[in-house]
């Protein structure tokens, strides 16, 4: 070890050379006990694993030198009513924050007592957006209407790069000579990010080479990955999915202390008003809280949570009760590829039912969204019940001490 660290120092040997020479669990090994002598740090914690090292250095990181645990914790049961997730579930959650866990439990609990979350995908479609440089408007203008006539042409391009993936759409979107193509696909049970990069650069040099305008970025933020983005509330981005659960006066006032009319006016005035005075695109109490803690313990890409997250709250006063529900325009998932393959990311996944690729291909993916959105809509509920109820402080007080 004492030869490859002082090659390190002496800069004859770059950090990411290391699996070059070693095997990986040697490789992660040395350049750890070379960064706790750079930085006088102790990585014990650290070096503390069980996953497979030789995976997740091909895959999943580069110049690795341990990981970082997140605790998991567990909602639930939580029944779930969906045309491919139906029965009941314990979610896995991954957080640092206390009481998240112990309130999504209570949500689950209500959801349960009530007969389950009905829960429908809307949309499911991953997007890549590739941008252009025309020469001047009229350009422009013709660049756009050679996409509208040769959908067959591009999606012929599109599904070469693919087995798995299916072209589903392309629209464009002009702002002066730039042109943007917002490329739609079903990407079965991966969430799709690379599969949508490689067609979409595939098509990009169809449209370039047969409009003269010119290919300037694969991703034109038109996508949009992974930045708050209304196209994304609007359009979709990933599945779309709405879960809703019918509430009777007794269980509101059994399980969270209040209301139904105190209940409804807290989402109206918090939720609605309070998120359009603030011009923000979330119209929820905490939807990226389930969101995050399901992705990091799930194997999602987390920086989708600002995707994910861009959830509508709403709480519809009726007979007897109320009926809440939870829309997520833009959730992107899936149950293959990425992180979902990393060992206890999959015991997590394998624990919903949903590991790996789903017969028919897709259903994996959808069933594991629709989990996801009635475990938002149990973390929606709990919360709208304490802030009705004057709780929240109390409950942070007994589950989220420093």
């Amino acid at each position: 070890m004492d030869e490859y660290i002082e090659r390190l120092k002496d800069g004859s040997l770059k950090l990411y050379a290391l699996e070059k020479e070693l095997p990986p669990a040697e490789a992660v090994r040395v350049r750890r006990a070379f960064i706790e002598g750079e930085t006088h740090t102790a990585l014990t914690g650290v070096g503390s694993f069980s996953i497979d090292i030789d995976r997740v250095v091909k895959r999943n990181i580069e110049n690795m030198i341990g990981t970082v645990q997140v605790p998991l914790g567990v909602a639930g049961p939580l029944r779930v009513k969906g045309e491919y997730a139906d029965g009941s579930y314990y979610l896995p959650l991954a957080t640092t924050e206390g009481a998240l866990v112990a309130s999504v439990n209570r949500g689950c609990s209500l959801i349960t007592r009530a007969g389950g979350a009905d829960v429908r995908i809307m949309r499911d479609g991953m997007t890549r957006a590739p941008v252009f440089a025309a020469r001047d408007v009229g350009h422009a203008h013709g660049v756009a209407a050679w996409v509208d006539e040769h959908i067959e042409d591009i999606r012929r391009a599109a599904e070469s790069t693919t087995k798995h993936g299916k072209f589903l759409d392309a629209a464009t979107y002009v702002a002066g000579t730039s042109v943007y193509v917002r490329l739609e696909f079903d990407t079965k049970d991966a969430m799709g990010m690379n599969m949508v990069t490689i067609a979409g650069q595939k098509v990009g040099e169809l449209i370039e080479r047969e409009t003269g305008a010119r290919l300037i970025a694969l991703s034109g933020n038109m996508c949009t990955d992974k930045k708050p983005a209304a196209i994304n509330l609007v359009r979709g981005r990933g599945k779309t999915v709405v879960a809703g659960v019918r509430l009777t006066d007794a269980m509101i006032a059994d399980l969270l202390k209040t209301d139904a009319d105190t209940l409804a006016e807290a989402n109206y005035r918090k939720n609605l008003v309070g998120s359009a005075r603030a011009a923000s695109l979330g119209f929820n109490a905490h939807a990226a809280n389930v969101v995050a803690a399901m992705f990091i313990a799930c194997g999602q890409d987390p920086a989708h949570v600002v995707e994910g997250s861009s959830a509508i709250t709403t709480v519809d006063r009726v007979d007897g009760g109320v009926y809440v529900s939870v829309t997520l325009p833009s959730l992107p998932v899936g149950t293959v590829g990425g992180g979902t393959g990393i060992d206890t990311q999959r015991e997590c996944l394998t624990m919903l039912g949903v590991a790996g690729g789903g017969d028919p291909p897709g259903t994996h993916a959808k069933a594991f969204a629709e989990i996801v959105a009635a475990g938002v809509l149990a973390g929606e509920l709990s919360l709208l019940g304490a802030l009705a109820a004057q709780h929240l402080a109390r409950a942070h007080q007994e589950h989220g001490r420093g």
